[in-house]
């Protein structure tokens, strides 16, 4: 089973487990390159295993497969939505006591 570049997947096992990724390359017929990217999905860049993966019909338009362009086809699809993906909220220092 070869995935093709973008294709939306769930991961099925591990840490990450519930979590939507996308494929950046497919690797051989048993491996992907996958990312969230972490600030999206909080699923990192790495190596997955086909069988931990499930597919679903949406695909994501990348070119080079940056996180960073991983991140805005993600804003611009809507997908994130119908997933009920949150982003993470920016974080805040607390204002220094004087």
């Amino acid at each position: 089973m070869i995935l093709e570049k973008g294709r939306v997947c769930l991961k099925l096992a591990g840490r990450e487990a519930g979590k939507y990724c996308v494929v950046v390359e497919p690797l051989d017929e048993s491996f992907v390159m996958i990312t969230g990217p972490k600030s999206v999905t909080h699923v990192r860049r790495r190596k997955c295993n086909v069988v931990q993966l499930e597919p679903t019909t949406e695909i994501l338009e990348i070119g080079s497969g940056e996180d960073s362009e991983v991140e805005a086809a993600w804003k611009s699809s809507g997908l994130l939505k119908k997933f009920y993906i949150e982003l993470p909220k920016p974080k805040t220092k607390p204002a220094k006591k004087e």
